[in-house]
């Protein structure tokens, strides 16, 4: 069983079967069979109920549970959480697995060639916030979270050990 919200507000109850190109189940208790053929990596073409539907998948974000598609090209951001997600939401569980990132440290030795953002600047997950070289190479440590930095622990031009602190959210 899955529940898959639809944009942030419709929130649809499924079980699907997938066998070669059909596509059985229920939506929200209801049962319904679909056809579905891969059109190429990532866009398929579904029929259901005599009606045609051209699906491509966007962007599909796995460990956030998130998929953004366009369904005859009309977009949709879909979060899909499975009987596990439910079971732990139930138990006040779900507030532990997603983890709260406070700093950002070295990964390595390096130097500081450049500094991204500044203290009090908001950053969404994947924006660049410090360019360090290490081992003769240039790595930008990104963003694992939205967020806003409240403090910058180190300057550009200097040295770094494994697991100092660089940057607090």
């Amino acid at each position: 069983m899955y529940t898959i919200k639809v944009n942030g507000n419709k929130e649809f109850k499924t079980e699907l079967i997938a066998k070669n190109n059909d596509i059985t189940g229920t939506l929200n208790g209801k049962e319904f069979k679909a056809d579905i053929i891969k059109v190429r990596d990532g866009v398929y073409h579904l029929l259901k109920d005599n009606v045609s539907y051209n699906l491509e998948v966007v962007k599909h974000m796995p460990e956030e549970k998130k998929l953004f598609v366009k369904i005859n090209n009309t977009p949709y951001t879909l979060d899909i959480k499975d009987k596990y997600d439910d079971l732990l939401h139930s138990l006040g569980l779900d507030a532990l697995a997603s983890k709260k990132v406070n700093d950002i440290k070295a990964p390595m030795p390096g130097m500081v060639l450049n500094v991204l953002v500044t203290e009090g600047q908001e950053v969404k997950k994947g924006d660049g916030l410090i360019v360090l070289e290490a081992m003769k190479m240039e790595n930008i440590l990104k963003s694992p979270t939205d967020g806003v930095i409240k403090k910058i622990a180190i300057t550009k031009g200097v040295a770094v050990e494994k697991n100092q602190l660089l940057i607090q959210f």
